[in-house]
């Protein structure tokens, strides 16, 4: 809202309006101070680890040398010992003392710190952490489970010290949190290391921000551990009236007697398999290493030239008419109310212009100079008051539903599988995500667009994440959180996608999960009985399932994914949280058992099932296709993100995807036109081949003008091409 809007509302709710915003900024500026010191230290160790690394391989002659000399004297030394003669001697044979002296002293620089570890590196970083801390421990409030009552006491001390301007660290000063990498460097002759000991806090803060054993009241992302769940009080009444609406059995001795039975069934069935050989395009080697052979190309040659002939059919179309013409099949626009009075835009080109204008990367701005008769600030005006993440994600909902609808998309799915993958993008300028790189996608730094795609091409989820995060906390969300009336049962990532976390969770929630885990031969097995039961599967089974903690966490477990399911708290902040740092409540560690007991009966599966290890790769497939196309449609400013502000970011995100799914929409009507209107055999196999992912035929570029002639009427379509013509 302008000031103008503002002081046009009553007072009271003017003033309620600018207290809720006030109270949001406050949560919002804490999570950024948060995130910012997080961001600083993973700096700050990442460059230590550069440094030792560098150190160590410019060393590296000189060590050599050192090395060959020792083993000299040793030699020496060991003739002497067997000749009888004099040791020191048999050294001055081979260096003088003098110059053994010098070599010695050489040496002790060479060797760094006992343990090899790069942490000492870290006090490079001292003072520039040290401009920050005393207005971070001053601002913040912290408060901490019993789990870290010891560093929150050494958060205690330091303030303290900052404020009186002390230099020493007292002898009393608590140091039970520090752990053994960082005793040497903290303890040292004449008490603590001052540097060290604040180093250490701080780390050890961040560790326990991450995973809630420390948190921040009026914190969005790091408040109390049990504010993020339902009421306790609450799940108890669920619970006894049987309304938690998770789809699984909700005693814990009849869940696992279920899971643990169907996993002893399947250990059987594959070390059977295993032992005589029989596993499918798998098998064990002698050396105990299990080797699946790589899928074949199962699309035939004919596929392509169908491809080819179909597209060639399909009209030339501007994007702005595509859009149009999508927003006429769907009315897709309609969803984009205004954020006051509820109702729809009364001009859809301008609406259709703004939305244009994330999805290509242009900006509001460029748009306007680029589509005649419409200047940036009505873009601006219709942007602030009907361009919102809510509308965005109805208007998605729409597109993708008239996609689910359409026949010829049955052929590629049901619209019960999807994938999912993230994307990333450069992200110029000094903003939020300046400080996230990624080494995976180059020194520069970017964010991800992290995109769900059902297996009818339709991308029903987008959001915007730190190139920094691992793709896995964020699977749950675009199943959970989508609008659209997909029923997705099963989904598939790529290694970057899985943890044992969210193996247990998305069983939990009633999804199968079935990730491509590159180097699944090393991920261990885990079994509820004996070893020596499993002979030949022995060599890749990694320990027992500790179902006694499943047990003792159950109610945790169940209160944590029901508050998912219902939406209290998202599945990627529990996520994040769940992984960064064992809780000492032991929920981490029985869901982490629980991915396991799940995530060997996928690997069994996996064994012994190619049809489910060609499913999860053409499910895959179908997500990169998506991803080259969007990378074809984000084309302005080279595809780099400019925006410094967060919300503009996910405008950019959900503009892009909104986009992409019309153009899948568009392309499906029309390879279905082209097919009927060659009188090509509906039952023919090779269509399900044909992929609504092209955009050759598509202007992207140009003046984006809206009133064409030729734009066809409600319930036509354009005529294709003649074959032939371009």
């Amino acid at each position: 809202m302008t000031s103008q809007h503002l002081r046009d509302l009553e007072p009271i709710r003017r003033h309620a309006t600018l207290v809720a915003v006030a109270l949001d900024t406050q949560a919002t500026l804490i999570d950024e101070i948060i995130d910012l010191h997080d961001r600083f230290l993973g700096g700050v160790f990442s460059k230590a680890k550069r440094t030792h690394a560098e150190q160590f391989q410019n060393s590296g002659k000189a060590i050599s040398d050192k090395v060959r000399l020792y083993s000299q004297i040793g030699r020496a030394l060991l003739a002497a010992k067997e000749s009888g003669s004099e040791p020191y001697a048999a050294i001055e044979k081979v260096i003088s003392w003098a110059a053994l002296e010098e070599s010695v002293a050489e040496a002790e620089q060479l060797a760094g710190p006992a343990n090899f570890d790069h942490l000492a590196f870290a006090i490079d970083g001292y003072s520039q952490l040290r401009r920050y801390t005393p207005a971070l421990l001053d601002a913040l409030d912290f408060q901490a489970a019993p789990a870290a009552l010891d560093v929150l006491a050494g958060i205690v001390l330091l303030r303290d010290l900052y404020a009186r301007q002390a230099r020493k660290i007292p002898d009393t000063a608590p140091t039970s949190f520090i752990r053994k990498r960082w005793i040497d460097l903290v303890r040292i002759p004449d008490g603590l290391d001052r540097r060290f000991y604040e180093l250490c806090v701080m780390s050890e803060l961040r560790n326990s921000l991450r995973s809630g054993d420390i948190w921040v009241p009026g914190s969005r992302q790091h408040k109390d551990f049990d504010e993020y769940l339902i009421p306790a009080t609450v799940f108890q009444h669920r619970r006894t009236t049987k309304t938690l609406g998770l789809p699984i059995n909700a005693n814990a001795d009849e869940f696992l007697s279920t899971r643990t039975t169907l996993l002893e069934q399947q250990l059987a069935l594959v070390e059977t398999l295993a032992a005589a050989g029989e596993l499918p395009d798998a098998a064990m080697t002698a050396a105990g290493h299990l080797r699946i052979s790589p899928l074949t190309n199962m699309v035939p040659e004919e596929a392509d030239a169908l491809i080819r002939a179909s597209y060639g059919l399909l009209p030339h179309v501007k994007i702005t008419e595509l859009l149009l013409e999508v927003d006429q099949w769907t009315g897709f626009s309609q969803h984009f109310t205004h954020l006051k009075s509820g109702q729809p835009p009364k001009d859809i080109t301008l609406l259709l212009t703004a939305v244009l204008s994330d999805a290509i990367n242009l900006g509001l701005r460029k748009m306007a100079e680029a589509s005649p008769g419409i200047t940036v600030t009505k873009l601006g005006w219709l942007q602030a008051w009907h361009v919102r993440d809510e509308t965005y994600a109805a208007a998605l909902a729409e597109i993708v539903n008239a996609q689910s609808r359409q026949p010829f998309a049955a052929k590629w799915g049901h619209g019960a599988t999807s994938s999912s993958d993230g994307q990333n993008f450069k992200a110029g300028g000094r903003g939020l995500f300046a400080g996230h790189v990624n080494l995976k996608y180059g020194q520069e730094p970017g964010v991800q667009f992290y995109t769900h795609i059902s297996d009818q091409y339709a991308p029903f989820h987008s959001k915007v994440i730190s190139a920094t995060v691992r793709d896995s906390t964020h699977v749950l969300d675009g199943l959970l959180y989508h609008e659209s009336d997909l029923r997705i049962e099963e989904h598939y990532t790529d290694t970057a996608g899985f943890t044992d976390h969210v193996f247990a969770l998305t069983h939990l929630l009633g999804y199968r999960f079935a990730p491509r885990i590159r180097g699944l031969a090393d991920k261990r097995l885990y079994i509820p009985g004996k070893s020596d039961s499993y002979p030949t599967l022995k060599p890749l089974i990694g320990g027992n399932i500790n179902t006694k903690i499943i047990h003792v966490h159950w109610d945790d477990i169940l209160r944590l994914t029901t508050s998912i399911k219902t939406g209290t708290v998202t599945a990627s902040l529990m996520l994040r949280k769940l992984g960064s740092y064992p809780r000492q409540n032991g929920l981490a560690t029985a869901l982490r058992e629980l991915g396991r007991l799940e995530r060997t009966l996928f690997t069994l599966d996996w064994m012994q099932n190619p049809e489910l290890r060609r499913r999860v790769q053409t499910g895959l497939n179908k997500g990169e296709a998506r991803n080259a196309l969007a990378r074809a449609v984000f084309f302005n400013r080279l595809g780099e993100l400019r925006d410094r502000s967060y919300d503009n970011q996910r405008h950019r995100a959900s503009g892009l995807n909104l986009l992409t799914a019309a153009i899948t929409l568009w392309n499906t009507v029309y390879l279905e036109h082209t097919v009927t209107t060659t009188e090509h055999p509906a039952d023919d196999p090779l269509l399900g081949h044909l992929s609504p992912l092209g955009w050759e035929h598509i202007n992207l570029t140009g003046d984006y003008t809206w009133n064409n002639p030729r734009q066809p009427k409600a319930g036509k379509l354009r005529p294709l091409r003649r074959p032939g013509n371009s």
